[in-house]
């Protein structure tokens, strides 16, 4: 009579992002991913057109309110406000979004987690991903508005900078938001209180981060040092200095970076020290 065997699917200890299980799963990635995005604008009259309208008014609004109510364009080192306002939220949006769709991935997804084993990290980061594709669509009208700024005002913009830096802040974005994103969605699968303060910890880490207002609006060392602590100032910043040349605190931007990378850390760790009960308490 043979001896029956047993296998025990366990996550790896330590910190990893199991990158190489996940592409076992690229089927089960894909899923996911497009399945968000559809379910996003599958009922909508605008569709895809959402992507694009909802940054512009946003900077429309921003621009009418802060730019000309407060006088902020006039202090964005020669940068016309409504790029100045632009280039930092639709990289804020990858964060917003993301972070509110990997917060609450993990409740949302519950059923199939008690059903099937996969690499648990693949729903929060799909999550993120339905954020970038977004971005891509944003990103469309960034390049517009700078075509007609070129245009009227003889706007002198760093294209070769652009873009390769564009694209690495995007990156920095997505690890911000995954390192967070996945240590609140572990907490939210437990303490239900964190699907409430996600938004109000989106909204109050926009204003820690110079998307509205200029990188000098701050003179106080100690405050800017703690708005640095905020993943999202690097990226937005150096965004920024990629569009115009202006100046930039270094220091201040490698606080951020070593601050995203502790964040994602944390996040991973809590994630897969806590994904084994996701199933029981989800």
């Amino acid at each position: 009579m043979s001896e029956s065997k047993e296998r025990y699917i366990t996550p790896p200890k330590g910190f990893s992002l199991g990158l190489s299980e996940m592409w076992e799963y690229k089927e089960l990635f894909y899923f996911f991913t497009w399945r968000d995005v559809k379910v996003k604008y599958k009922q909508s009259v605008l569709g895809f057109g959402w992507a694009v309208l909802q940054p512009f008014l946003v900077m429309v609004v921003m621009s009418y309110f802060f730019g000309k109510g407060m006088g902020v364009a006039e202090k964005t080192g020669g940068i016309p406000y409504p790029i100045f306002i632009y280039s930092g939220f639709m990289l804020w949006s990858i964060f917003a979004t993301g972070l509110s769709g990997a917060g609450n991935s993990m409740v949302k997804n519950a059923n199939i987690i008690k059903k099937i084993y996969f690499p648990r990290l693949i729903i929060p980061l799909s999550s993120i991903l339905v954020a970038v594709f977004d971005f891509l669509m944003a990103l469309l009208v960034f390049i517009g508005i700078i075509i007609y700024y070129n245009q009227t005002t003889g706007l002198e913009v760093n294209i070769l900078k652009m873009t390769y830096m564009i694209p690495i802040c995007v990156l920095l974005v997505i690890i911000a938001t995954l390192g967070m994103g996945s240590l609140i969605g572990a907490l939210n699968v437990k303490y239900r209180d964190f699907q409430y303060v996600i938004p109000f910890m989106v909204q109050l880490l926009l204003f820690l981060t110079p998307v509205l207002y200029p990188l000098d609006w701050i003179q106080n060392k100690v405050v800017a040092l703690l708005c640095a602590v905020n993943p999202m100032y690097g990226p937005v910043v150096l965004v920024k200095n990629a569009i115009m040349d202006t100046p930039v605190d270094m220091s201040l931007v490698w606080v951020s970076l070593v601050s995203n990378l502790v964040f994602l850390v944390i996040g991973i760790l809590y994630f897969k020290k806590t994904e084994a009960y996701f199933a029981d308490i989800a």
